[in-house]
């Protein structure tokens, strides 16, 4: 099925300059203009461009740059597992610290949201803390 940078843009929920920027970094394929209808020159792309702007959209959910996703598909073209793999593993590490950092940030916030609703005199425990 053959669609239009709009049409692929809007199957995949994102806006046709994400399409074009995703271009520019080489991620996707920039097709040659075609004819469709007698209306030539305009650029047409398949159910491949629209499958790789899901796997970009997902792999950037996970947290991968656009560097590691661009690392991503050339692993996929080579079946180079061990390095996708690693790569994986080095993105779980990110994740889990985050994670960690998260909750020890949640924890102290919580902690001074019981301080200042149990004192009404002085100053808030949240704002002092932030000073």
């Amino acid at each position: 099925m053959a669609m239009t940078i709009s049409e692929l843009a809007r199957s995949v929920g994102v806006g046709v300059e994400t399409v074009r920027f995703y271009q520019r970094k080489g991620l996707i394929h920039d097709p040659k203009p075609a004819a469709l209808g007698g209306a030539k020159g305009r650029k047409h792309y398949g159910e491949e461009e629209a499958r790789r702007m899901r796997f970009i959209r997902s792999a950037q959910e996970a947290g991968f740059t656009l560097g590691e996703i661009a690392e991503l598909i050339e692993l996929d073209r080579t079946n180079d597992r061990p390095r996708a793999r690693e790569m994986a593993a080095e993105r779980i590490a990110d994740l889990d610290a985050k994670i960690e950092n998260m909750t020890v940030a949640r924890d102290r916030l919580r902690k001074l949201a019981r301080e200042c609703a149990g004192s009404s005199g002085g100053p808030c425990p949240i704002i002092a803390a932030f000073e």
